[in-house]
């Protein structure tokens, strides 16, 4: 059977322009050590939703991408993360929003998957059942990082908000941000070696959201989904235009409805309908055969894969 990972760090006004070698280079080894740990799980005969655990949790714990300890500040200067996971052989799903002090977000998503007998959990509540549930907690300053601090501080008297990797927002031109600065969304998506699939993402949102803003990443249908019949798929981008266009569920209806292919889902919905939309970003998927598509709309993906036929690809920018 065939077996694939694929993984991405984020979507969105990512150039060599912006990107020097020393930063390439982060980039690269973030990515590498993500996807060999999750794919370890898939070569070890291991199921599809603990690949993607694996790889989002090495991830959340990179400070370079906007999850877990790398998750940028809010409005009120706080650190806010959602996550979501989801199985694809029978279709069960777990996610959290407005988490604070959650080291891994993902593995919180997994565990509301599995022991809490519901889907979605937020703020608080989470926080409570992630300490019923022993997930491992850090402090606030685990979660500080200088470059995101300095990037909030710059915007927090103002109500502009900042998207990952984009210098702009929908009410007119932020003042200008360190280019050197890029952040994203992280998520995985797997196929093991029994057919089955799985897809997870997890970030930190936007930097000066108010509100309690949610964006697409936890909400399944949107950012996340799975099923074993289409494909399994994680979204990152303008996360208003995905909710408003239930991206990844889109794309498995593509699929099962139209009788379509993954690729052809995939730019069906982020190349067509989404730009027609105005929204920016894309995704990573996989299907049943082993197949998988990067897809996005935007200058770049921070992405990556590896499958049992001796594929591997790291990869960043448009033209790669």
């Amino acid at each position: 059977m065939p077996i694939t990972l694929v993984i991405h760090g984020g979507a969105g006004n990512i150039t060599p322009a912006i990107m020097n070698k020393e930063q390439e280079a982060q980039y690269h080894a973030g990515l590498e050590e993500a996807l060999q740990k999750g794919y370890s799980v898939l070569a070890g005969g291991g199921a599809a939703i603990d690949a993607v655990v694996a790889a989002i949790s090495v991830m959340e714990d990179n400070p370079l991408f906007n999850a877990g300890r790398g998750a940028v500040f809010t409005k009120k200067g706080l650190n806010e993360m959602d996550a979501a996971i989801m199985d694809g052989s029978n279709l069960a799903a777990g996610a959290i929003a407005g988490v604070r002090n959650i080291k891994n977000p993902i593995k919180l998503a997994r565990e509301v998957m599995l022991h809490s007998g519901h889907v979605f959990l937020s703020g608080k509540g989470a926080s409570e059942f992630a300490l019923k549930q022993g997930i491992e907690m850090a402090p606030d300053e685990y979660f500080f990082n200088k470059s995101r601090y300095d990037q909030w501080v710059e915007i927090r008297d103002s109500d502009f908000y900042q998207l990952d990797h984009k210098e702009d927002n929908l009410k007119g031109p932020l003042p200008k941000t360190n280019p050197d600065y890029k952040y994203g969304t992280v998520g995985a998506a797997a196929c093991d070696a029994q057919g089955n699939l799985a897809a997870g993402t997890s970030t930190g949102g936007m930097t000066n959201k108010r509100y309690g803003r949610i964006g697409d990443s936890p909400v399944i249908g949107a950012g996340t989904y799975a099923n074993n019949a289409t494909c399994a798929i994680s979204c990152t981008g303008h996360g208003e235009y995905f909710l408003r266009a239930v991206v990844a569920h889109d794309i498995s209806c593509l699929m099962e409805y139209k009788g379509m292919t993954l690729q052809q889902a995939c730019d069906k919905v982020i190349k067509d309908k989404l730009v027609k939309m105005g929204g920016e970003g894309g995704l990573i998927a996989v299907d049943a055969q082993g197949n998988y598509d990067f897809c996005f709309n935007s200058a770049g993906m921070y992405r990556a894969m590896k499958n049992n036929e001796g594929k591997e690809i790291v990869a960043y920018y448009g033209n790669e």
